[in-house]
This record gives C-alpha cells, sequence and structure tokens, in this order.
C-alpha cells in the first residue's frame, strides 16, 4: 500500500512538473532565424513558413468576434512581424504618422530587450497605413514617450498593409513589419544573437463598437504599458 501510495504521488508530481513545464513553454515563443525579404504587407513570402502563427487574446467583452493573430522571425538587421486580423470596417480618421493612433484601428509591438531596466519600445500601424514610434520610460507609472531622432535610412521601420476583401466587402487587414536593429540602439542588449531571450508583446486595438476594444498576447488587465506582464521571447 505505502508503495502504491509513493508511486501514485511520484506520477503526481511529474504531472505536475510537466504541466508547468508547458506552462512555462507557452509564456516563451521561439523566434526562428531568416534571410532579410521584401515586405508587400500580405505576408505571402515563402519565408514566413518558418514561422507559425499566434493568436491574441481578447481582453474586453463586447459582441465583437474578430480574431487576431501574428508572426515573428528575425535576420541580422532585425525583426520581422506580421499581423492578420478580421474586420468589417476601418474606424479611423488619422491622416498622418506619429498622431495619436491608439485612438483608433491599430496593431502594436512592444520589444523590451532588457526586461531589469523599464525602458522599452512601443510601435503602432493603423490601416490608413500611418504609424507611431515610441521609446517608452515607464517609471512607475509614469509612461512618458519620446519620438525617434533622425528616423530615416536604415533606422526607419519597413511597414506594408493590406486590406482584405471577398465579394466587394473589407474582412480583415494585415500589416507586415521590419523593425531594424539600428533603430533599437538606445536600448541595451538590442542586438541578439541565439540563445538572447527578450520581453515582448503584441496588440490590437478596435474601435468599430463605439469604444476601445483590446487585444493582447500577454495576459494584461487593463493598459499595454504593464510591462512586467510582458511574455518572453526567445532568439534561435
Amino acid at each position: 500500500m505505502k508503495k502504491l501510495l509513493h508511486l501514485c504521488v511520484v506520477i503526481a508530481f511529474c504531472s505536475c512538473a510537466a504541466l508547468s513545464q508547458a506552462q512555462s513553454n507557452n509564456d516563451t515563443i521561439p523566434v526562428n532565424k531568416t534571410n532579410d525579404f521584401i515586405i508587400e504587407g500580405s505576408g505571402k513570402n515563402t519565408m514566413w513558413e518558418n514561422a507559425s502563427w499566434i493568436a491574441l487574446d481578447k481582453i474586453d467583452t463586447n459582441k465583437t468576434s474578430y480574431q487576431t493573430k501574428f508572426k515573428i522571425l528575425y535576420s541580422t538587421k532585425g525583426i520581422y512581424v506580421l499581423f492578420d486580423g478580421s474586420d468589417n470596417k476601418i474606424t479611423s480618421t488619422y491622416q498622418h504618422d506619429f498622431e495619436n493612433l491608439f485612438n483608433a484601428d491599430v496593431y502594436e509591438v512592444f520589444f523590451h530587450p532588457q526586461p531589469s531596466t523599464p525602458l522599452y519600445f512601443e510601435y503602432e500601424i493603423s490601416p490608413l497605413d500611418k504609424e507611431l514610434v515610441l521609446l517608452i520610460p515607464n517609471l512607475k507609472g509614469r509612461i512618458n514617450g519620446w519620438t525617434p531622432w533622425h528616423y530615416e535610412g536604415e533606422r526607419k521601420v519597413m511597414k506594408a498593409i493590406n486590406i482584405k476583401e471577398a465579394e466587394g466587402k473589407m474582412i480583415g487587414w494585415t500589416a507586415e513589419l521590419f523593425f531594424p536593429f539600428k533603430l533599437l540602439e538606445p536600448l541595451e542588449n538590442n542586438y541578439p544573437s541565439s540563445g538572447t531571450i527578450w520581453h515582448a508583446n503584441f496588440c490590437r486595438l478596435d474601435y468599430d463598437s463605439g469604444k476601445m476594444i483590446k487585444w493582447s498576447w500577454s495576459p494584461i488587465k487593463v493598459s499595454f504599458h504593464e510591462f512586467l506582464q510582458f511574455k518572453k521571447i526567445k532568439f534561435n
């Protein structure tokens, strides 16, 4: 009887350990390496076959049933991100870059290469192909965004948008992005190699229902700036 009880305890312990490991793995996604390629908005390049789709979780409750997912790759020069989300209309009127795009439909990317420092990178892209690029010092909840200096040439994000339609109606939109490591040079640990781990988040805002609806990869509660909740990406 004692041997049977001991065996049950061992099995239970191993099962819990395996579950814990599986949950831990879900908090870290691998980022495969790729050769550089030209982005065009729809993510049709065969290089994307080396990355898996990862779903975002809807944070707010409403009748919107939109689905959102992303892929990520990296090269020696930078990081590629591909978003794909269902959508019935574009809710945005912003016609210029660096406006308050977060008050309308956007996809968002957060990179936090050095988690011990409360300083991270934020990027927003709208379905109208407008962008907001920020460096965020988050000092005990005081969020102050700074825009990049000399945002041009090899320091500029490459972006492309594709509006998906079926039978003459919008059914979604994709955003294909490339973030050069040169742009991230104000951050520590900004040139990753195999085995490097960053914290990151991938998000979406949509206003089609008349109010802000959020999707997030990391388990945030209220704000995308809950950087302590960011999950991990590991460069292969």
